[in-house]
């Protein structure tokens, strides 16, 4: 049996149930290299004050300040005392207080410098941390080393309230003596992923010893030159992988489907002319599903260009030589809206030949027998589905071709869970409305080949978007609804789309959701996140909506509810819906002209701009009010700006890449949750992807396997684990 990789060591095996226990649930570490790998944030120096006007409520900090006042007193309204201390960097300063600590004063002392750890809070319009941790620089040595001490860098980890940037660097050092380095003190030699021709050439350095010096470096340029060869590494294992399963794909034989007259006579019936980027991307999907070859192609495009049309001309191909189509969307909602528009698109006599089915999880059993009869007999040629469609028991007769609709709510596993539905490999088309930087591309996608749809269909209407900042202008709120209530005067239908389904102010998807981040007085109330139950409510007694036809739409209804109220709304017996973001990607409703979104804060880029997306699909032009209470020069209040300046998907992206945090690219980075990209950024790092992308190619060219590559290998299947598996599927 071959020894245990130093870093697949247990953390449990190393530090005790406790310590392990703590960095699991904060973190998601299991062994010594999960620890290894999380990389300090920032480096600190003793003699460095951190710029504490920067701070904003409700992070989790750790700075480096001096005590600039201590004081201890009495509490007045019940027993016991308040020890209250300010802190300063001669730009800012923030408050510290103790209860019923008064023994901290003899720490605390008046020009002692430090490290303070906690989550920022507001108490009589100044901010504060509330029992913080803090760490004291001693300087109970010489003067040589003292002065040697206080230019070390200091390195500042992600950190909780519970685990400090201190006690995490402490576990590291541990990891460091005990696990990699020999009881004589030496260093254990790792065996490192990047080959040593390539370590050479870009003058990078060993694992063992970037690692040594990333968690303790004794200057600034040691922790840059390990922070270059450790992204390079993460670079390199991420295109490995990547170029792996591209290849491994490419080298698959899958059915040559052929186009013929069901594609021609579609093709002749459409009531419209085909955009240029429509007619581009319909010709190589055409090429690449007659090939026999797997394709495995991404289709990005803005909201309302044409993807839907792309795919299911490249259904009606693969049904000519009576192969099956399956279209996998992330909603029920969406499933359904995908069917009709199928069925609309087709016409009664092509649908009739076509027989599309639905299958999702909410049918009912007898409805179930009947899709999945058709599905396995071969005679529903078009399938569109949930993840029912995953399910062991749902078999085709011949699956040409898997479309999956909205990418980044699906993984790898999911996609080939369906694909391996098939005789041999279907074709792959993934759709996504969410425009992708070109560094997201190659970092996410690097195992797709990937056309662009930008061109709009002529005839669809401009939509103009407003902020409305409550913040500043609190007396706009009204405003809201009196412009709502002027299209409905109209005939026209509008959306009100809010971020919680009730008032406990549980968001519909966690993922998505995002932390309120304008600063809250602690002792003001807490305003409360607007909801669907809330909203319906309201407006149910507001006078300028008097007679409107108000309903609701979220995630907990029943798929009968669901769809119920998206055909009355669709059929213009709703004036208003209330909806959770259910109605974000595929739901065309022409007639609806205005868009409010209420606490649009809570909202990432890309999601503002697919619910957009909702408004302007028909004959008059589209309104979005994006309503907010963050002020302004909060990242979140930018967020909000930056939608309603532009409605170019393709820039919103590469402005949203910007404004995200190192590692945020590829999957929430909230306090305990594990991120996609460690160091590696796609936002900055565009140039060394590039290259780690070409180094790869040419080491699977001449070694597909890795089998010369066994260190390389071995790094992928570490970073690829189970819990790993968003790494290479989300956006």
């Amino acid at each position: 049996m071959p020894e245990q990789h130093p870093l697949d060591r247990r953390l449990s095996d190393e530090f005790g149930a406790p310590t392990a226990k703590a960095l699991g649930r904060a973190f998601g570490h299991e062994t010594v290299g999960d620890l290894l790998a999380h990389y300090p944030r920032r480096y600190a120096h003793r003699g460095e004050l951190t710029p504490l006007n920067s701070l904003q409520p409700g992070e989790e900090v750790t700075i480096v300040a001096r005590v600039a006042h201590v004081a201890s007193r009495r509490m007045t309204q019940r027993k016991g005392s308040i020890l209250e201390a300010v802190i300063t960097d001669g730009t800012g300063r923030i408050s510290l207080t103790f209860f019923n600590q008064a023994w901290r004063e003899a720490q605390l002392v008046v020009g002692s410098a430090g490290l303070f750890s906690g989550k920022v809070g507001v108490y009589k319009q100044g901010l504060q941390l509330a029992h913080p941790e803090y760490e004291l620089f001693g300087l109970d040595v010489d003067a040589g080393v003292a002065q040697e001490w206080a230019h070390l860098p200091i390195p500042v980890y992600p950190a909780t309230a519970s685990l400090t940037s201190w006690k995490i660097r402490d576990a590291v050092r541990v990891a460091l003596d005990t696990v990699l380095t020999e009881a004589d003190g030496s260093e254990i030699p790792i065996e490192d992923p990047v080959p040593a021709g390539i370590l050479a050439e870009r003058g990078l350095l060993p694992w063992r010893r970037a690692l040594e010096l990333v968690h303790r470096p004794q200057t600034d340029d040691d922790w840059r030159l390990a922070r270059e060869s450790l992204r390079y590494q993460e670079a390199l294992v991420l295109q490995t992988a990547l170029v792996q399963r591209r290849d491994a794909l490419r080298s698959l034989q899958a059915v040559p489907r052929e186009p013929g007259a069901i594609l021609d006579g579609f093709d002749a019936a459409l009531p419209f002319e085909r955009t240029g980027d429509q007619i581009a991307a319909g010709a190589t999907i055409a090429q690449e599903l007659a090939s026999a070859r797997p394709m495995n192609r991404l289709v990005q495009g803005e909201v309302g260009s044409g993807k839907t049309l792309v795919a299911l001309r490249g259904m009606l191909q693969v049904a000519q030589s009576g192969g099956q189509s399956a279209l996998l969307a992330p909603t029920e909602v969406l499933a359904q809206q995908h069917l009709r528009s199928i069925v609309r698109a087709l016409g009664p006599d092509l649908a009739a030949r076509m027989h599309p089915v639905l299958f999702t999880g909410q049918l009912s059993a007898a409805e179930r027998k009947r899709a999945s009869l058709a599905i396995a007999s071969g005679s529903s040629l078009i399938v569109v589905g949930t993840h029912a469609l995953l399910g062991e028991r749902v078999l085709f007769a011949d699956l040409g071709l898997v479309v999956v609709d909205e990418q980044h709510r699906f993984g790898v596993e999911q996609r080939d869970t369906l694909r391996a539905k098939g005789l041999l490999p279907p074709h792959l088309l993934v759709l996504t409305a969410t425009p992708i930087p070109r560094t997201v591309a190659m970092t996410v996608f690097g195992d797709l080949d990937v056309t662009t749809i930008a061109q709009l269909p002529a005839g669809r209407q401009p939509i103009e978007s407003f902020v409305v900042p409550l913040a500043e202008k609190p007396g706009w709120a009204a405003r809201i609804w009196t412009r709502i209530a002027e299209e409905l005067a109209q005939g026209r239908q509008a959306f009100v789309v809010c971020p919680a389904i009730d008032a406990t102010g549980e968001p519909e998807d966690d993922d998505d959701a995002l932390e309120p981040e304008e600063p809250v007085d602690e002792g003001a109330p807490v305003r409360p996140i607007a909801s669907v139950t809330t909203t319906l409510e309201r407006l149910a007694t507001m006078p300028v909506l008097t007679g409107a036809r108000i309903r609701g739409l979220h995630g907990r209804m029943s798929a009968e509810e669901k769809d119920e109220t998206m055909r009355a709304f669709a059929a213009g017996e709703i004036d208003v819906l209330v909806s959770t973001t259910v109605i974000e990607v595929g739901v065309d409703v022409p007639n609806a002209s205005v868009m409010a979104v209420l606490d649009a804060d809570r909202f990432g880029v890309s999601q503002l701009h697919q619910l957009r997306g909702r408004v302007g699909r028909g004959a008059v032009p589209g309104i979005a009010l994006f309503v907010t209470a963050a002020p302004e020069a909060t990242l979140a209040r930018e967020r909000v700006d930056a939608v309603a300046a532009t409605t170019d998907g393709f820039e919103l992206a590469e402005r949203d890449l910007a404004m995200r945090h190192e590692g945020d690219v590829l999957g929430a980075t909230q306090s305990g949750r594990r991120s996609s990209l460690r160091l590696l950024s796609a936002a900055t790092d565009g140039e060394l992807i590039a290259t780690a992308r070409e180094d790869a190619i040419g080491i699977v060219a001449v070694d597909p396997g890795l089998l010369t590559h066994p260190a390389l290998a071995a790094a992928i299947a570490r970073r690829l684990d189970a819990a790993s598996e968003a790494f290479l599927t989300r956006a």
